[in-house]
C-alpha cells in the first residue's frame, strides 16, 4: 500500500514494490489477450493470479507470495516468464528488472559516455540541445535550449529535478499549453518509476524527490499508483515560448549506458525559429516569467 513517504530497504531488491507492480500489470491485462475465456461472470477486472502464474510455469503459491512482496527473489529466467505472461513492454520489462536487483541490457557504449554527450551537445551550434539526468535534472543547456524553454539549470537537492517544479509550482506548467498537460504529466511519471527501479531503494536522491511528491502532490500520488513504466525517447510536443509563442517541436533523446543521462535535442516544425534561438538572450526572454526558467528565478521556494 503507498504512503505519503517513498521508503525502501538498503538493498538492491524491493519485493513490496515488485508485488504492487505485478498486480497493476495483472489487473490491466483481459482474459482475451492470453487466450482465455471472458466473461462477466469473472470476479477480478483481469487475469487471477492461478492463471499469472499457469503461464509463466510458475507455482500459484510461489507467484501468490511474489505479490504479496515476500519470498525468494525471482530469478531472471522467471522474470523473464512474468514479463512473457503478463505481456509486459521493452520499458516495463527492464523495470521488473531493475525492481529486483537484475541489470537490464542498455546496449554496450561505456560509462564514459556522459562526457561525450556533453562534447556532442556543445557541437550542435544550430540545434537547442540539453543534458538531463534520468530524473528530469539539467545538467548543461546549450544557448538556444536557454532561449527555447528557460534555463533551467542552477538549482540543488530535489529542486534540481523539472518534476519536483511540474508538480509544486503551477506555473511551471506555462511552457505547455493547457491542454497538454495531463499528458505531460502522466510521461513524467512513469519515466520517474523507471528511473528509481533503476537507480534502486538505497538512492537517497529519487527516494527524496518521490517522498516529498507524494506528500504535498495528490496528482503525483494517484499516478505513481498507476505503475506505469514508459522512458521518454522521441516525443512530439508543444513549448510556450514568451516571446515566439506556441512552437511545435520534435524532442529526441539518445541515453547513456547506464541511462544514467540522457541527451536531448530539439527540432521545430518551423526552421525559421531557428536563427531567432541564437539571437534572442534568454535572460530578455523569460525574465518576466516565473514558470520554468529556474535559474534566473532567486529566493523562490
Amino acid at each position: 500500500m503507498e504512503t505519503g513517504t517513498y521508503r525502501g530497504e538498503e538493498d538492491t531488491v524491493d519485493l513490496g514494490e515488485l508485488g504492487s507492480f505485478l498486480r497493476s500489470r495483472r489487473d490491466r491485462l483481459r482474459p482475451e489477450a492470453v487466450g482465455l475465456p471472458g466473461g462477466s461472470r469473472r470476479r477480478v477486472p483481469g487475469l487471477r493470479r492461478d492463471e499469472v502464474a499457469e503461464l509463466a510455469s510458475l507455482s500459484a503459491d510461489y507467484y501468490t507470495e511474489l505479490e504479496q512482496g515476500r519470498g525468494q527473489t525471482p530469478s531472471e529466467p522467471v522474470l523473464c516468464a512474468l514479463a512473457r505472461a503478463l505481456r509486459l513492454a521493452p520499458d516495463e520489462t527492464a523495470h521488473l528488472f531493475h525492481l529486483t536487483g537484475h541489470p537490464a541490457p542498455f546496449g554496450a557504449e561505456p560509462v564514459q559516455m556522459q562526457a561525450a554527450l556533453q562534447q556532442l551537445m556543445m557541437r550542435l551550434d544550430d540545434t537547442p540541445a540539453m543534458v538531463i539526468t534520468d530524473i528530469h535534472e539539467v545538467v548543461v543547456q546549450n544557448h538556444a535550449a536557454q532561449v527555447l524553454v528557460g534555463p533551467q539549470a542552477g538549482p540543488t537537492g530535489i529542486r534540481a529535478s523539472f518534476l519536483y517544479h511540474w508538480f509544486t509550482d503551477p506555473a511551471t506548467r506555462d511552457l505547455y499549453p493547457a491542454d497538454d498537460h495531463d499528458y505531460h504529466s502522466r510521461l513524467l511519471v512513469s519515466d520517474l518509476r523507471a528511473a528509481v527501479a533503476r537507480r534502486g531503494p538505497a538512492d537517497a536522491v529519487s527516494r527524496a524527490l518521490v517522498g516529498h511528491l507524494l506528500d504535498v502532490s495528490e496528482e503525483f500520488a494517484g499516478l505513481w499508483r498507476a505503475h506505469e513504466v514508459k522512458v521518454r525517447h522521441e516525443e512530439y510536443k508543444r513549448v510556450v515560448n514568451p516571446v515566439l509563442g506556441t512552437l511545435k517541436v520534435t524532442c529526441n533523446s539518445i541515453v547513456t549506458a547506464d541511462a544514467a543521462q540522457r541527451l536531448l535535442w530539439f527540432v521545430p516544425d518551423d526552421a525559421g525559429v531557428v536563427p531567432r534561438l541564437h539571437e534572442l538572450d534568454p535572460a530578455d526572454v523569460w525574465r518576466d516569467t516565473p514558470g520554468p526558467a529556474f535559474g534566473l528565478v532567486r529566493g523562490r521556494d
